[in-house]
């Protein structure tokens, strides 16, 4: 019997980039110097504090025992704590708060508690894959709507309404997104509110890049609009932020309906992080903040350096104000060979891998996503190595990886 008779399984197309990955694997197999910015996988090590205060809770063999599902109560004030720090935003840690393991793990449990098969939910096209297929597991079905904070999502979110049978009942947003880079204000998120709870639809919004900005324009949570909490409900991660990826540590923030039913699901399906790591994330949220800073600097520099780069070599792209991420249109006379494709050229030319675009949606075919998570000598290296492949003009992949494709 094959996997793909199981009828969630059959809903789950073959992952995107799983040809890149392994055309980076062979590629390294060989001895090849591949820089990887496909993955956005933080490079730089957890603050110390916050590593220190691990090691010291762990020696505690009462904190081995099985931790709370919500999140122990100490990590929810402290998640309460930076809302209304950061956004003055008043939160109730025991039933508008849950700790998550990792906001990717709370938008597909919170996906499972609110949905009904057949069910209509709207997400922006591309966006991060869990987006909609944290859905498509549950059984609904997905509308995609334009990924850009403007007009063109709202116009789209009005025709959803009137022409989606049955009506959506959920919508996605993710500022600063992933991958796209866009950043919304609060202006369109108070649109976003009034037009959802006019017609009766829960908001989740992905916040996982909030702390990663390089301007002016500082990301705003939805929950700062008046009556939002009504219907929506918001995931951060202190992945990025604090450069924790490995700890798996998130939280959903928001409305009590929707924050209960996470929790009710949760409880049958785990215990909650290790308590040491909530012990220690409570920590990151409340300790010294001055790493947050050091990590927004050492961002904008890697996006400095990548961007213009890459333009002065020829690969016109814009700059990202938010999130570690450049969202770059592949250059013209690549265009017509695809993400997929041009992403595996590039791997091969110029030894450097990046997301394909198609990975995230249909729509984003026309782009790679890059991510900053290597340093400023690598970066260069990267640049360097790709002016040379753009000089050289071919679109056409050398016939041993061709070959090796077909195998």
């Amino acid at each position: 019997m094959s996997a793909d008779e199981f009828h969630r399984i059959r809903r789950l197309p073959p992952y995107v980039f799983a040809e890149v990955n392994s055309a980076k694997a062979r590629a390294r197999t060989a001895g090849e110097d591949i820089i990887d910015l496909g993955m956005g996988n933080p490079d730089s090590p957890t603050p110390p504090h916050i590593v220190q205060k691990l090691i010291e809770t762990v020696q505690d063999p009462r904190s081995h025992r099985y931790s709370v599902s919500q999140g122990i109560p100490g990590l929810r004030r402290a998640l309460a704590a930076y809302y209304q720090r950061r956004f003055n935003v008043d939160l109730n840690p025991d039933t508008e708060v849950v700790a998550t393991l990792g906001s990717k793990e709370g938008l597909a449990n919170l996906s499972s508690a609110i949905t009904s098969p057949g069910d209509t939910i709207l997400v922006p096209n591309p966006s991060y894959p869990i987006h909609q297929f944290g859905f498509i597991i549950a059984g609904a079905g997905v509308r995609s709507i334009p990924a850009t904070p403007d007009e063109d999502m709202l116009r789209a979110l009005d025709r959803a309404v009137r022409h989606s049978v049955p009506k959506p009942t959920a919508l996605i947003v993710n500022f600063p997104s992933n991958p796209t880079a866009y950043l919304a204000d609060l202006d369109f998120y108070r649109e976003i509110v009034a037009f959802a709870r006019r017609h009766e639809i829960w908001i989740m919004s992905d916040l996982a890049y909030a702390e990663i900005y390089f301007g002016d324009k500082i990301p705003p949570s939805i929950l700062e609009v008046p009556g939002a909490k009504d219907i929506a409900v918001e995931f951060t991660s202190l992945s990025k932020t604090y450069s924790m990826p490995g700890w798996r540590m998130g939280f959903a923030a928001g409305n009590p309906k929707l924050i209960n039913a996470l929790t009710r699901i949760k409880s049958y399906l785990d215990y909650g992080a290790f308590t040491p790591i909530q012990v220690a994330a409570a920590t990151a949220l409340t300790g010294p903040q001055d790493c947050v800073d050091q990590m927004r600097a050492l961002y904008k520099e890697r996006r400095d350096v990548l961007i213009n780069g890459l333009v002065s070599a020829g690969w016109d792209m814009p700059s990202p104000e938010g999130s570690m991420f450049a969202w770059a249109p592949i250059p013209p006379q690549y265009a017509s060979l695809g993400s997929v494709e041009f992403s595996k050229l590039l791997l091969q030319r110029a030894k450097v891998a990046v997301a394909p675009g198609l990975g995230f949606g249909e729509h984003g075919d026309t782009h790679v996503r890059i991510a900053l998570v290597e340093n400023t000598h690598r970066l260069r290296q990267a640049i360097r190595n790709i002016r040379g492949f753009l000089q050289s003009g071919s679109n056409i992949a050398e016939p041993a990886m061709a070959e090796a494709d077909a195998r």
